[in-house]
């Protein structure tokens, strides 16, 4: 493997050992969940294995979460900029406030897309 290759199966296994830990799931558990051998998941826990999609969205729904969510932490949106601001603020925020500026989103742009008419 190349060297920043390496460096982001390192980074993307870190995330995996701390969701599948986060849950409180063993490799062995997470294996079974996945339909991979637990020496599988030790190695790409190390970074020691390039994934394919089809094992990221094996072991993304093993851990009850999104490929984006899993993906996050490895290349996230730039906090400086008006969209990451955003995500950041929300990302901090509980689910019913995160509902309520959704709402509060759509009404708005509805509103704007009336205007134009």
């Amino acid at each position: 493997m190349e060297e920043s290759t390496k460096q982001l199966a390192k980074m993307l296994g870190d995330r995996i050992r701390s969701l599948r830990l986060d849950l409180g799931l063993s490799q062995e558990q997470l294996g079974e969940r996945s339909g991979l051998h637990t020496n599988y998941i030790g190695q790409i826990e190390r970074g020691e294995k390039n994934l394919t999609l089809e094992t990221l969205l094996k072991i993304a729904r093993s851990l009850g979460t999104s490929l984006e969510q899993l993906l996050h932490s490895i290349d996230p949106l730039d906090p400086h900029t008006p969209l990451g601001e955003i995500v950041v603020m929300l990302s901090e925020r509980p689910a019913t406030d995160q509902a309520l500026v959704l709402a509060l989103m759509k009404t708005v742009f509805s509103w704007e897309e009336e205007k134009r008419k």
